[in-house]
């Protein structure tokens, strides 16, 4: 899997396809929330994407309050967003059914 930043050409259109995702003002990093009906589907969503993300060996910087998970993504040692990130935003997007 591709660890090369993407260039800006690129994470528009990656972006467009995505859907719910912001992308950080710098441009290095985007971000969601995603808001579950109480906390053990939270829990639940964080514990799939979990499996997911180290069989992909790129893990995401989260939080979890209650029935709500903040993420952000990047890729640190590309310096920004790569195909990892989408790949792994999608996973997301697919596993809260959005």
């Amino acid at each position: 899997m591709a660890r090369e930043k993407l260039e800006p050409a690129e994470l528009k259109r990656a972006l467009e396809e995505l859907g719910g995702w912001t992308l950080a003002a710098d441009g290095l990093s985007m971000s969601r929330s995603f808001v579950f009906k109480n906390f053990s589907e939270a829990f639940a969503f964080m514990t799939r994407v979990a499996l997911v993300a180290e069989k992909m060996d790129h893990h995401p910087d989260w939080s979890n309050v209650y029935k709500t998970v903040d993420v952000k993504l990047n890729t640190h040692d590309a310096g920004g967003l790569t195909e990892l990130d989408f790949k792994l935003a999608k996973r997301m997007n697919s596993y809260f059914g959005s």
